[in-house]
């Protein structure tokens, strides 16, 4: 049934009626393209040109008044049977109106708006229409009346009242249109409304009126934007006393409001149009104090280019400055730990020379404690101390402050759990450059006591070492290997010191308790300084015999090398004193061959140590070769260049497989070395094997031919 009955928005025909049928498309078999091709262009010129005629209703011509009323009520029950249908349709109350309205039957036009109103009468948009008909038709009253009602039901909607008091204007009725803004701001409108009120009194010069308006809004909308603009229409008007009494009334308001900033840079301007000057800059400063720094960048630009047009070289400067101090204060507001802002801002403050703030920038820094217990933590936050202390002593000159500074930083460090050399150093050495050595003693002797380190104790021999105090240096050296047995640089200085005194049996009693240790963390220096100690005190035999020692302890190839190389410049010390000795002879050959027989000996037992215990080592083999060989060239001609060069090896390149976690992924290349003895062996191998195979094959020969024999005498 549904589908049988009229659609109105098909024009009331049956969805069959309007159903439009396309055949069914074809399949196209030949897809080459046609011989004349037809485009786009042309289809459409074509469907244009074959386009029917629209076809229009013929127009009606209403001869007499019986056609005109059965017109009229055709119309009407059309438009009624319309609103009856889709009674919420705004345009059709509209279009109905209207009609009416063209008719001239503005009775029935009134009755179809009340009648749209009664559908809904919170749409404004038919209020105005209602209202503008109204206008349009000169019915003045019946227009108040509908923007009175209006207005009463709905007095949020800004657009009526304007276009309310728009009429009255229009028709000069100057006193109702205020009476009508004295109801709307009854309701406090926003800042607009009080606005377009000011602009209405003030188009009828009316400004006391206007002030009194200004008055009430800013007391409704107490916002910074209110109050400059309530400033700026005193100052307009000449009232510069009135314009500055708003300001400063605004700024008791509003000095903390967010929008504080345009406030305060419209005071100052205002007072730097009425050529008041340092008013306009106490403005600014006040401002800067007390606005927070993150909202204060409009102001800082303005301020510095007051003072550049208006200040002079300090008040620019300190300008700028203060712009730069903002930005840091807002910095450490956000991250207090943050050191890195903190050095900033004290530098900045430095070359201010504030005394007084730059201690307070100092001592608002380091109240800033690392939170945790752990060095890395502190390594930035302990350089404010230093920096603290040291301008307290250079730039202040104020030594009991510094002093203070000090005492203040060690007591605050944990030293259980860490300390910072670099403190107690500073601190002595300063306690030294006011020529009190006994604080500064005092002070490295609480340090080894609490936190001993390295640096200190090396610190505190070298002061010592240069006041000449030996024995206060042997005390101290003691306490240094007393904390660090290990430490091989505190023996070889310990020694060294004691050589320099010319104490060689201390020196060398020293090095024997130092080689003694169960533990050393590097063996190789010390081994090293107690050889050439001995080297240089002419004892060959003391270093012979060290070396054996060191040779039982390792057998590293520099060692070895080592060793050789003692041998060899041996001979040439002990040359030197026979020079000394006997001026005008040189050595006979039989020495020297003695004393390269020493070195090559070195060598031999070098050998044979990687040949028989160490076979795997084939590399420092082969490195010790090379040394051997350099040193059997650097001999001349008492060296002997071909033993060396029977025992040297074959470099071979090879291939093996690189093993990982999760099995083989590739192969690699190196060298192999091959030495003479591998040679050998191997070529006996090949012999022996050549042999038995040799032996396999006379035995099998011997047992075919007995086997042929056997065949014949069975013939």
């Amino acid at each position: 049934m549904a589908s049988r009955e009229g659609d109105p928005a098909l024009g009331y025909l049956t969805r069959k009626e309007t159903e439009v049928k396309l055949p069914r498309p074809t399949r196209v078999k030949n897809k080459t393209p046609a011989p004349i091709q037809i485009t786009a262009e042309q289809i459409l010129r074509e469907a244009r040109e074959r386009q029917e005629a629209e076809i229009r209703p013929p127009k009606q011509k209403i001869t007499d008044s019986t056609e005109l009323a059965d017109y009229r009520l055709r119309k009407r029950k059309e438009f009624e049977d319309l609103i009856r249908r889709v009674r919420w349709n705004k345009s059709v109350w509209v279009k109905y109106a209207k009609w009416e309205e063209s008719q001239k039957d503005f009775n029935r036009a009134r009755s179809v708006w009340e009648r749209a109103l009664d559908v809904d009468y919170r749409d404004h948009t038919m209020w105005l229409k209602y209202a503008d008909v109204e206008m349009k038709n000169k019915f003045i009253n019946h227009a108040r009346n509908v923007w009175d009602r209006a207005v009463t039901l709905l007095p949020r909607v800004d657009q009526l009242w304007y276009k309310y008091i728009h009429m009255e204007e229009m028709l000069g009725n100057v006193a109702g249109a205020r009476q009508i803004f004295e109801r709307w701001m009854g309701w406090e409108p926003d800042q607009q409304a009080w606005l377009s009120y000011i602009k209405f009194e003030l188009r009828y010069n009316e400004i006391e009126r206007a002030r009194s308006i200004y008055e009430r809004f800013v007391q409704c909308l107490p916002k910074v934007t209110a109050w400059i603009r309530y400033a700026k229409f005193e100052f307009k008007n000449g009232e510069i006393t009135r314009a500055r009494n708003c300001y400063e009334r605004a700024v008791e308001k509003l000095a903390d409001d967010e929008e504080a900033e345009t406030l305060f840079v419209a005071f100052a301007e205002f007072e730097e149009k009425c050529k008041e000057t340092e008013r306009a800059r106490c403005i600014y400063k006040f401002a800067l104090d007390h606005i927070p720094k993150g909202r204060a960048e409009d102001l800082f630009r303005k301020f510095v280019a007051f003072e550049k047009q208006y200040g002079d070289r300090e008040g620019i400067e300190d300008a700028i400055v203060g712009k730069r101090r903002f930005q840091y204060e807002e910095e450490v507001r956000k991250n207090p730990l943050n050191y890195d802002s903190w050095f900033d801002y004290i530098r900045l403050e430095e070359s201010v020379g504030n005394k007084g703030r730059i201690r307070e920038i100092y001592e608002r820094a380091i109240a800033n404690v690392p939170p945790a217990e752990e060095k890395r933590y502190w390594q930035r936050y302990i350089y404010l101390w230093i920096n603290y202390a040291l301008y307290e002593e250079i730039d202040a000159q104020d030594v009991g402050r510094t002093r203070d500074v000090y005492s203040e930083c060690l007591k605050l460090i944990p030293h259980k759990k860490f300390s910072f050399a670099k403190v107690w150093l500073l601190a002595a050495q300063f306690e030294i450059r006011q020529l009190n050595l006994s604080a500064a003693r005092a002070v490295l002797g609480k340090a080894i006591g609490i936190a001993p380190k390295d640096k200190i104790f090396k610190k505190y021999i070298e002061i010592e070492l240069q006041l000449g105090n030996i024995d206060r240096c042997r005390k101290l050296y003691e306490k240094y290997l007393e904390w660090s047995p290990e430490n091989c640089y505190a023996w070889s200085k310990y020694a060294e010191l004691e050589r320099s005194l010319s104490e060689t049996d201390r020196a060398r009693a020293i090095f024997e308790l130092a080689i003694a240790q169960p533990a050393l963390d590097m063996p190789e220096l010390l081994w090293k300084a107690y050889i050439d100690f001995e080297i240089a005190e002419g004892e060959f035999e003391r270093t012979r015999q060290l070396y054996e020692r060191l040779l039982d302890r390792t057998k590293h190839l520099k060692v070895w090398i080592s060793y050789a190389k003692f041998e060899a410049s041996a001979i040439e010390e002990e040359e030197e004193e026979d020079e000394e000795e006997q001026k005008q002879q040189q050595h006979d050959d039989e020495k020297k061959k003695l004393c390269i027989q020493r070195a090559r000996s070195v060598f031999e037992n070098a050998i044979n140590y990687y040949r028989t215990s160490a076979p795997e080592l084939k590399e420092e083999r082969a490195m010790l070769l090379e040394e051997w060989l350099n040193m059997e060239s650097s001999f001349g001609e008492v060296g002997d260049v071909g033993l060396v060069r029977a025992k040297l090896p074959k470099k071979l390149k090879k291939r093996r497989q690189i093993e990982m976690d999760d099995g083989p992924t590739g192969y690699e290349e190196y060298i192999d070395y091959l030495f003479p003895e591998e040679t050998q062996a191997s070529n006996l191998k090949i012999l022996e094997q050549a042999y038995k195979w040799k032996k396999q094959k006379i035995v099998s020969d011997d047992e075919e031919e007995e086997e042929d024999d056997d065949d014949e005498m069975d013939d």
